[in-house]
C-alpha cells in the first residue's frame, strides 16, 4: 500500500468521490484533481528554484570571501 502525502486531503477527497453520483460531479472531482496536483507541483519547482538560487548566493559569498 503506498504511503499517505502529508498534503493529500484522504477524507476530503473520499467524500467528494462519494458525493460525484453523476458525470458532471466525476468530471469535477477529476478537474479538481488535476488542477491541486499542478498547484503542488508549481509550488515544489518554486522551492528548488529558491533553493538553488540561495546555494547559488553562498557560493558566491564564499568565493568572495576568499579573495
Amino acid at each position: 500500500m503506498r504511503k499517505q502525502d502529508f498534503g493529500f486531503d484522504y477524507h476530503r477527497y473520499h467524500r467528494l468521490l462519494c458525493e460525484a453520483d453523476d458525470e458532471d460531479k466525476r468530471m469535477a472531482l477529476i478537474d479538481l484533481l488535476i488542477e491541486e496536483k499542478a498547484r503542488e507541483r508549481l509550488a515544489a519547482q518554486r522551492a528548488s528554484d529558491r533553493a538553488a538560487m540561495t546555494a547559488q548566493t553562498i557560493a558566491t559569498v564564499l568565493k568572495n570571501g576568499r579573495n
